[in-house]
């Protein structure tokens, strides 16, 4: 597993990089050797904040902890990550499918590029490039709630790789953005 480190505004010894590493490295377990993992610490309001965010196989897991303790928002997180990881992978076995955690990209998928004019009635302050696997309804939404996001884009595989957007509606069921082309 490859483990990249960030500091936001803080600089932290290298003890806590290494029980970061030691941590997150349990995780391995559940993946293959592409999985990536992202840690971020922060200290916002004299609390200790870690972001912790592992992409494997096209499947993203994020946790984030703030507590007193920089060691305790560490274990909290990957305490989290582990959580999610076991919840969702019987979830997948048994509803979706066996190899859901083992897609490989293929070459001939495009990745979304937004056009973005020149206007100036309107501030693009970020701009987001990602490739979009093709999966299922349920799988989209399985990732959107991994993420903690209201909205995820896909290929949709039950529109022959049509571009479709899940989103979480405002009474707590889900809703369909679909091209109809």
């Amino acid at each position: 597993m490859k483990i990249q480190i960030n500091e936001k505004k803080v600089t932290l010894p290298k003890n806590v990089h290494a029980y970061a590493e030691k941590k997150v490295t349990k995780l391995e377990r559940y993946f293959r050797d592409d999985a990536e993992a992202f840690v971020a610490f922060s200290v916002e309001k004299n609390r200790n904040k870690v972001e912790l965010t592992v992409h494997a196989s096209n499947t993203y897991f994020r946790a984030s902890e703030s507590t007193s303790d920089m060691f305790a928002s560490i274990d909290a997180a990957v305490s989290d990550i582990e959580r999610q990881i076991r919840k969702n992978k019987t979830r997948l076995a048994r509803r979706i499918r066996q190899d859901a955690f083992v897609r490989s990209t293929e070459a001939d998928e495009t990745s979304f590029v937004p056009d973005v004019e020149d206007t100036e009635d309107y501030k693009l302050i970020r701009i987001k490039q990602f490739t979009m696997m093709p999966m299922s309804r349920d799988e989209a939404i399985l990732q959107m709630n991994l993420l903690g996001h209201n909205f995820f884009a896909f290929r949709d595989e039950d529109a022959e790789g049509a571009f479709a957007v899940v989103y979480r509606r405002n009474d707590g069921d889900y809703g369909l953005l679909e091209d109809v082309r």
